[in-house]
């Protein structure tokens, strides 16, 4: 199969998983309850409330978005799933158990925003090393470093010393690391960044196929279109607190929020009627490109259009995208937290 078939399978498969195996029926992989964290900084203890009162369930088979602004507290809140840090109260259980347990905890797979690799190792040598420590053995080691590397597009730099890759490059070592083992749950801090437009779209590729195996995501990154495409869940924090939570679905706004037109032949009377009637209008390749806001404006427009003899190329609806959401919720949150 090739590698273009083999992105459509993982596709049709997550399609699949959606309509199937994710749903409030699908067993739990990771319950937050009421999660809180507060640090005392610097000589005077100055407290910090960090994240307060985070509630959120990821389901098996699941990706699911933790988003938020800089600061709103989805670094700290993996790192209390990880037990890198403690939580001040609240409740996490990962496959229904507490925390604490290292068989749990080796079901899964962590990509930290800023992968920390041994620079002077390569990625075969880093790749074994993080294979020991996760109790695979030698056989395993070997078969999965070989298979993962050509997987995350680096086995041509398998002998260089990771010292000397990009960030990008980098990027994927750690990608490889947290895939390694086959964890049952992979957590990824940003796992875009650093990545040029080839390389996310790789990534996404690879994602798409973890979860078309049965594998559930977490995921945190500040693209949104990534996390449209991806996920089907998402938590929207914003100073610590969650603001929006839900499948992307029903938090989406349903109706249609504006109407892209493509036009030709547009006359100068029709194009001032536009500009007048309150439509933005940008010229494209010898075509005008205009938006109208709501169902109304669109049909008044479409019927002078055709009055005044224009050709009509394109007729394309746009609903709420994620970007709009997060703003609504993260940028500018209502005065009451969800």
């Amino acid at each position: 199969m090739s590698s273009t078939e083999s992105i459509a399978a993982a596709s049709e498969h997550a399609s699949t998983l959606d309509s199937e195996a994710v749903g409030e029926t699908a067993p739990k992989v990771l319950e937050v309850q009421e999660l809180k964290k507060t640090f005392f900084i610097g000589f005077f203890r100055k407290r910090v409330e960090a994240v307060r009162g985070v509630n959120f369930t990821v389901r098996q088979g699941e990706t699911f978005g933790l988003l938020g602004p800089n600061g709103a507290g989805k670094t700290t809140t993996i790192k209390m799933l990880l037990r890198l840090i403690y939580p001040t109260s609240g409740s996490i259980r990962l496959f229904d158990q507490a925390l604490g347990s290292r068989i749990v905890q080796s079901r899964t797979g962590y990509l930290p925003e800023n992968p920390y690799v041994y620079d002077y190792l390569n990625p075969i040598e880093f790749l074994d090393l993080c294979g020991r420590l996760m109790g695979m053995s030698a056989a395993q080691r070997r078969t999965r470093t070989t298979d993962i590397l050509e997987r995350v597009g680096l086995s041509h730099a398998k002998d260089r010393r990771i010292g000397k890759f990009s960030k990008g490059m980098t990027q994927r070592v750690g990608l490889a690391q947290a895939l390694l083992h086959e964890p049952e749950l992979l957590i990824l801090d940003e796992p875009m960044s650093g990545l040029d437009p080839v390389g996310r779209r790789h990534v996404r590729e690879i994602l798409a196929e973890e979860r078309a195996k049965g594998r559930t995501l977490l995921l945190t990154s500040h693209i949104l279109s990534d996390v449209e495409m991806l996920c089907d869940h998402v938590t929207i924090l914003n100073q610590g607190r969650v603001r929006a939570s839900g499948s992307l679905q029903t938090l989406l706004r349903p109706e249609v929020r504006r109407v892209e037109l493509t036009l030709e032949h547009v006359s100068s009377t029709l194009l001032e009627w536009l500009i007048s009637e309150g439509a933005t209008v940008q010229e494209q390749d010898g075509r005008l490109r205009v938006t109208l806001e709501g169902d109304e404006d669109t049909q008044r427009a479409l019927q002078q259009c055709i009055q005044d003899g224009a050709r009509i190329i394109d007729v394309i609806p746009q609903r709420e995208r994620l970007e709009e959401l997060f703003i609504r919720e993260a940028i500018d949150p209502p005065s009451t937290p969800r």
